[in-house]
Order: C-alpha cells, then structure tokens, then sequence
C-alpha cells in the first residue's frame, strides 16, 4: 500500500548573505515513516528543519503539508499545520512543573486548568509509553525526563509530524532505547517523524529512510534496510571514508595525574564532587562517562585550575624534571607556569574556549600573547598554526581572518580542538570533542587523540556516545551523582554495564582486568 505524503519540499533554497544554507533542496516525508536526515557539518540539516518548523522562511521554493502547499512563517504557523520540532537545547522553563510548561502559551478553554492538562497528558503517556509526572518541576526533572516534556509538549498541541534534532545526544543506552520504542509507537499511529542525528547505528537501528545533504545539497533518499555505515558515509562526504577507530595498547604507562578524595561544592552549595579517586596514566586514554550534569564538567575544571577544591589533591608527576606537584588551589596561570600543559577543551565552545567576535588568528593568540616582546605581539607564528589547522582540519571558512562566530558549530570545534592539540600537552583533556561534528570530522578527532596518546600524553577523554568509549578509550571511568560509580576496562565490558554503571549514584568500583 502506498503511504500518503505528509511533507515535501520543491526546490527550496536559503541564503545568509552570501553563505548558501540550501539550495534547490527536493525531499518527501510520508506518513508512518521515521526519517533520518543525514549530512556533514554545514550541509544544511537544521536549516532545512527550521524552514520547516517556521523559524526560518524558505527564500525559493515550496512546502507543502499533507498535499497542499503550506506558508510557514512562524512557529505557531507550523502548529498550524501539526508540526512540533523538539530542538537539541530544551526550551522549558526550570521552576515550572510538566504540565504547566506543557500548556504555557496555549489559547482556548481550559488553559489554566491543570488537573483536565494532567489528565490528557496521562492519556498521551499511555498510548505511546511515557513516563512523566506531570506535577514534577523540570529543576528536578533527568535530560530524558526534560525531553518527554518536550515531546509531549507537541503531541499535547496535536502535532503529526515531529521533527527531533540529535534526540540521542545525552541519554544512556537504556534511555535511548525507551526513545526509540516511542518513536516507533508513534510512526506505528501513522506520525510523521524527522531525525536529525550524526550516529550511524541509531538511523540504522530505528529509521525507514535516509535522506542526505551534502554542502546544502540534497544527494538523495535511501531505503535503510539498504544500507550501511559505509554507504551512508560515502553518500555525506562524496567520498569513500574509512570508519574504524583504531586502539593501540598503552606503551610504557606511567602514572601521570593522581586524583585523590576530591571534592567540590558550588555556590549554591551542593557537593558536585564527592571523593572522586582516579589515576590518568602517560600513553593512555581514559574515557570518563555519565549522565549530563554528573559532575563531569567540574572534574576536568578543577584539573584545569577552573573550579575550586574543597576537599582532596591533584597530583601531577612531571616527566621533564621527576617531581611531584599538587594542583590544588593553584591558579590556571600558575600551573601552566610549572611546565604543566592541560589543554582543556570546554563543552562551552563559545563561551569558554574562543572568543567570538575574534578571527581564528586572534584565537590562536590567546595561548601565546604572552611570549610578545614589549608592546607588539607575534602573529606569524599564529597565523601559520590556523592555517595549519584550517588545512589538517578541514575547517570551512574563506580565511583565517574570518570572526569565529560566523563558523558552523562544526568548524568552531575543529578550530578548539586543533589548538588545544596543538599546544603539545603532557595531559590532554577533552570534554566533548566531538560535540555537533559529523562523522568524517569526529573519525579525524579520534584520530588525533589516538596520536597523542602514542606520543605518550595522558589523555581523559569525556564523551557521549558509548560506542566509541569503548572502541577509543583503555579504560572508562564512570560518574554518577558526583560520585565515581565503576572503574572499567574498555576492551571488556559492554554498553549496557556502563549505562547502568551512570544511572547508579551509589559508590561502585569495577577493578579493570
């Protein structure tokens, strides 16, 4: 039986000056059908979703909704025609409850009625297989808990077609399964659903069909049961690209940060970090893993010198000179000024790592201005490493003279992450690297971690995706509530230990083999 089309798009195109988002883009989306649009940084995913979703408007071209032509100017036209999009980056307000956000700016009667809101949003939970507690503030609400409020936010509104960019991003292996059986619920119940998502095994895993951009192009539409991770890739990147993280034993490990009893408590108070014990070796890469929020962050801050220490050390073994140093209470200047390079690579790309209104030579400068003589400052050495990185990195930009704002998010990372590497570290730290790149980009980060710990770096690794924890890293230390909850070895353990490993809050330790 041929399905009927909920979406389709003629030739549409969008522009920002002189940067071409999409052009001439042409796709169909049915009903009862998941979709996964698939494409490298740049190529146009979120741009082509936001026309649909009426925060952008198509500057050529036509949409058109359950066979009619559709004008999408707003979000609340989008509405209009039964369309939700559930952004990456949630958009609740954190003091209120589920249901309050739930039906926050609705019309009509019953708006202010909480208990006949409860009461749809328990009918919707159980035809698709929610779990939510529609009077629990989302304050005190887990990502995934946040991300049901999001969807339900939508089908409470009766949209049709959703559309979902990165679902996947910070949920564990069992959150994201329980994801799955409600999409798939959903597109059984003739929803229209759209995926934006950069891992291969889950638009492998869940999806009907692919479609692929490439440089805001659209290449085409692929059967998934059709395809694989090699197919997908060359489709993306126009070329063939070989996907496999290659792990090399440790050589001649040696113990190069010891953390011990350390502890953190934020200014409102809560204890972040909770007796945290680790040891990162040289010629290693430790993967540390858990839930949003776990403490992650903090941990590699207070490495860096960025996050106060209440409680413990932080032992640094120097391989130039043999000596012993403790970090803690030493300012970020003050431990790089003993020999120590933590290059630290923030999930805040903009707010912590690079200065936005400043080109990629500028940015570059940050790490060096200081070997200026006198009043001037040396940019030759600078411009030579970011057209390096430009170059190695592949970064997408008409120049090194360009302000790091008007990069994609994608490009931005490679620009961080290559100067961090750059800076010849003994201990690399790395939170999120891979963060928003496509799959091509995120192989070649791998790869240069990969290099640094055959240069005989201890590198800590904190990522998302559990798969290449395991495939990339020697050993995975597990964080919960602030609390280090297993201590694994990554060649023998699975996905689903280390997912239950992040939702336990209790102290576990798994000695690795």
């Amino acid at each position: 039986m041929q399905k009927q089309t909920a979406i389709e798009l003629k030739g549409v195109t969008k522009t920002f000056g002189t940067t071409v988002a999409n052009k001439n883009v042409s796709l169909t989306v049915n009903k009862g059908e998941i979709l996964s649009v698939l494409g490298e940084n740049g190529s146009g995913k979120t741009t082509l979703m936001n026309m649909i979703a009426g925060i952008y408007f198509p500057d050529e071209g036509q949409i058109f909704i359950n066979g009619e032509e559709a004008v999408i100017r707003s979000p609340k036209d989008a509405f209009a025609y039964k369309i939700g999009m559930i952004h990456q980056h949630f958009k609740l307000v954190d003091v209120l409850s589920a249901a309050e956000n739930i039906i926050l700016g609705l019309r009509g009667e019953g708006r202010y009625n909480l208990n006949k809101a409860a009461q749809k949003i328990k009918q919707i939970s159980e035809q698709y297989g929610f779990e939510i507690n529609p009077k629990k503030k989302i304050y005190a609400m887990s990502v995934s808990e946040k991300q049901t409020v999001e969807i339900i936010k939508v089908l409470y509104r009766g949209a049709d077609i959703l559309i979902l960019d990165e679902p996947t991003a910070v949920l564990t292996p069992q959150e994201t399964q329980k994801l799955f059986d409600v999409l798939r619920r959903m597109r059984d119940d003739g929803k229209a659903i759209v995926i934006i998502t950069h891992k291969l095994h889950e638009v492998l895993s869940l999806s009907d069909k692919v479609a692929v951009l490439r440089k805001g192009e659209y290449i085409g539409t692929i059967e998934t049961r059709e395809a694989n991770e090699a197919i997908l890739t060359e489709m993306m990147v126009g070329k063939k690209i070989t996907l496999n993280i290659d792990r090399l034993d440790p050589v001649s490990p040696e113990d190069r940060l010891i953390v011990s009893d350390l502890e953190c408590v934020n200014r409102d108070g809560v204890k972040v970090l909770d007796h945290i014990d680790f040891t990162a070796r040289s010629g290693e890469i430790l993967g540390i893993a858990g839930i949003a929020g776990s403490g992650q962050r903090e941990l590699l801050e207070a490495i860096a010198g960025l996050q106060h220490i209440d409680a413990g050390q932080i032992i640094y073994h120097d391989p130039k000179t043999g000596k012993e140093e403790n970090l803690r209470d030493k300012t970020p200047l003050q431990i790089r000024d003993l020999g120590v390079r933590l290059s630290f690579v923030p999930e805040d790309r903009l707010g912590m790592g690079l200065v936005g209104n400043m080109d990629i030579v500028d940015n570059m400068m940050l790490r060096s201005y200081r070997k200026g003589k006198g009043v001037f400052l040396q940019r030759k050495p600078p411009k030579t490493l970011a057209e390096k990185i430009i170059d190695e990195l592949e970064v997408v930009t008409p120049g090194p003279s360009t302000p790091v704002r008007r990069l994609s998010g994608g490009n931005v990372q490679k620009v961080l992450v290559g100067r961090e590497i750059a800076a010849s570290p003994t201990v690399l730290m790395a939170a999120y690297p891979v963060r928003g790149l496509d799959i091509n980009s995120s192989y070649l980060i791998y790869h240069l971690l990969n290099q640094q710990k055959q240069k005989g770096v201890a590198v800590i690794f904190v990522g998302e995706d559990l798969d290449v924890l395991l495939a990339l890293c020697d050993r995975i230390l597990v964080i919960g509530s602030g609390h280090v909850t297993g201590l694994v070895d990554a060649r023998h353990t699975t996905k689903e230990e280390i997912g239950l490993l992040m939702t336990k809050t209790e102290v576990k330790h798994h000695e690795e083999a």
